[in-house]
């Protein structure tokens, strides 16, 4: 059996004592009213983007691939990274957003954010989302 020291509920919190986060009314609100440049990017899995739809304004990127993507020295580098001045990730229920989050921080992004409670959590505050 593999055992692990620290546990994912353990890393999480981790990470968001470092980190920035915004609720989904905070998002909802800056992506309203922000100058051009924030990219918004959903990192779940593709079911479950085309099982529960995604936000309108989210650019998609699979969680494994979010360090290669915005990476401008991997061969998987995505052009969307050369107009964004800030980043705001979400996952389904924040988890998978406040690592990544964490680990582009470490990459060197200084102007990212985390959405707290996620997918999840815009709808249920009745937000708007786009069927896939």
């Amino acid at each position: 059996m593999i055992r692990i020291t620290k546990g994912v509920a353990e890393l999480v919190a981790a990470a968001d004592e470092k980190i920035f986060a915004m609720s989904p009314e905070q998002v909802d609100t800056y992506l309203a009213t922000s100058p051009q440049g924030v990219l918004l990017i959903d990192i779940r899995d593709i079911r479950e983007i085309k099982r529960e739809g995604k936000i309108a304004e989210s650019f998609h990127i699979p969680r494994g691939m979010l360090e290669f993507w915005i990476d401008p020295a991997s061969p998987y580098y995505k052009s969307q990274f050369e107009t964004a001045k800030e980043l705001i990730l979400y996952c389904n229920k924040g988890a998978r957003s406040a690592l990544a989050t964490q680990m582009l921080m470490e990459m060197g992004v200084t102007k990212i954010a985390h959405m707290t409670g996620g997918f999840t959590r815009w709808v249920e505050e009745g937000r708007k989302v786009n069927d896939v």
